[in-house]
């Protein structure tokens, strides 16, 4: 693409953001750079809990392999009934990022809804191809399920959510369980999710360079998990759902997207073959958003307007 063609341009709230992410967001991320990412500092989980009253309690598990991981419960410090449970995955390329990337909804929802929270520390690409990574977070999943009765929680009101990677990886998880006959989920909250290494999409060649997350990072992280078959036919659809013909048997699914950001066209995609399926999904493309925009710039009136919805479909859900 070239920088004449047209582009979905930027919220002007959002826009003007961009110049202070520079060096700090993922964009032209080359191999070379993924280290400087890697490094980058983000909140604590100490930090994002505050003075709230929750907890975070870590265990360690069976990844897949026979390899151990980490996973950390998440809940109120009086949590004594039996409250909905959800299981997260963070994002981050599947090259990035650990388990406390942006749990602060975890820490709003146990408090809100007495929830019990799971995030797993799934190994990352390149050290770790696939399938480590979902069969990591299918490994924590079922920890999760199997253990119901210690993590007091109710196991038929089990949600998994995660956004970018993670939504990807939540959406590989997902369908693990349903062709292994795993545990049963009550929903997939999938925020901006990175399902599509092929990137043959209009919008993952519109955002080069541009962005928060963009054509070269993504490229980049996809041939880390997967290497030279990344784009070939030898892709599974436990590693990028968009590869996935069978749509059929999902759970209800929350879907949402920026519109000028790589990820727009495939995530539509993915809604849509729900539906073609006969399946439940609610589908938000955010007019202008960048990549994350709900997690770099909760104020603005777009991610208002964002998180209001995923609470709102999150409140519907748990009521069944």
């Amino acid at each position: 693409m070239t920088p004449e063609e047209p582009r979905q341009p930027f919220d002007p709230e959002l826009a003007a953001l961009l110049p202070a992410l520079e060096g700090h967001v993922p964009v032209g991320m080359t191999p070379d750079r993924l280290e400087h990412f890697r490094t980058l500092h983000f909140p604590s989980i100490d930090e994002q809990i505050g003075d709230r009253p929750v907890k975070c309690v870590s265990r360690t598990i069976p990844g897949y392999g026979g390899a151990e991981i980490e996973v950390s419960v998440i809940s109120r410090e009086d949590h004594c009934s039996r409250g909905p449970g959800i299981y997260h995955i963070h994002g981050g390329g599947m090259v990035m990022g650990d388990r406390f990337s942006s749990v602060h909804p975890l820490i709003d929802w146990a408090l809100k809804y007495d929830a019990v929270a799971v995030t797993v520390e799934y190994r990352l690409a390149p050290e770790h191809p696939d399938p480590i990574p979902v069969e990591d977070c299918y490994a924590g999943l079922q920890w999760m399920a199997d253990n119901s009765d210690d993590l007091l929680f109710d196991r038929d009101r089990l949600v998994i959510f995660g956004g970018s990677a993670g939504g990807g990886l939540a959406a590989g998880t997902t369908l693990l369980a349903r062709d292994r006959g795993g545990p049963k989920l009550l929903g997939q909250l999938l925020q901006c999710p990175m399902i599509d290494d092929r990137n043959e999409t209009a919008s993952s060649h519109q955002y080069d360079g541009i962005g928060v997350w963009d054509r070269t990072s993504n490229l980049t992280a996809w041939t880390a998990v997967l290497g030279e078959r990344r784009g070939t036919a030898d892709v599974s659809p436990y590693a990028a759902a968009a590869r996935a013909t069978d749509l059929s048997g999902l759970p209800p699914t929350f879907i949402d997207a920026g519109s000028a950001e790589v990820f727009r066209d495939e995530d539509v995609a993915f809604a849509s073959a729900i539906w073609a399926a006969g399946g439940d999904a609610e589908l938000h493309v955010w007019g202008g958003a960048f990549h994350g925009f709900h997690d770099i710039a909760p104020e603005s009136a777009l991610a208002r307007a964002c998180i209001a919805a995923r609470e709102s479909w999150l409140e519907r859900l748990l009521r069944h």
